[in-house]
This record gives structure tokens, sequence and C-alpha cells, in this order.
């Protein structure tokens, strides 16, 4: 089940949720028929609650908001990027374990 915590953000919210948040910002590039981004689709949503009120977590799915993954270069899914101050930190792509995910967050920390 997916974590209320976690945004769901559009191409539209991007800048105000992300590139404007006070937070560092993780976000998940998905799509419904990629099934690596269904199998980190839970540890992305355990992130959100381990994680709450120090770093924010959205989801954009690409399909459905095709500008901004072009505008970060983003090719294959799922691509987890994060922003801190409107900047990009550091990225992964492909289904990576939770250690990984969390040493992303902790060098924006």
């Amino acid at each position: 089940m997916a974590s209320d915590k976690v945004l769901q953000l559009t191409d539209d919210s991007f800048e105000s949720e992300v590139l404007k948040s006070s937070e560092p910002v993780l976000v998940d590039f998905w799509a419904s028929w990629c099934a690596p981004c269904k199998a980190i689709g839970p540890l992305v949503d355990g992130l959100a609650d381990d994680y709450e009120g120090k770093v924010k977590v959205g989801k954009l799915n690409v399909d459905e908001n095709p500008a901004t993954p072009g505008q970060y270069g983003v090719r294959g899914i799922p691509t987890l990027i994060l922003f801190k101050d409107g900047q990009v930190v550091d990225q992964v792509v492909g289904a990576v374990p939770k250690n990984q995910l969390e040493g992303l967050i902790k060098k924006a920390l």
C-alpha cells in the first residue's frame, strides 16, 4: 500500500514541491507498466515514513508527465533523483536495495 506521505508529483507541481522545497526531496520517476518500478515502490514508500520531517519523497509518472523526466535526462526507470535547494544532489537508476537509497538520502542530510 502506498504511503500517504508520498507526494504525487506532476510537471505542473514539480517546481513548487521539489525545486522550491526547504527540505531535500527524493523523486521516484516511474511508470505503471514498469516491473522494477513496482518492485522498488514499497521501499520508496517506506523511506517516506522513515524520513518524515527530514526528507520529502515524491513519485512522478513519466508517461503522464513527460516534460520533467526529459529535463533531467531520465532515460531508464525507475530513476530516483535526490534534490536539495533546487539542485540535483545524486541519482540512482534501477531497482536498488534500501540501504543504497538510504545512502543517497544521507548525502543531503
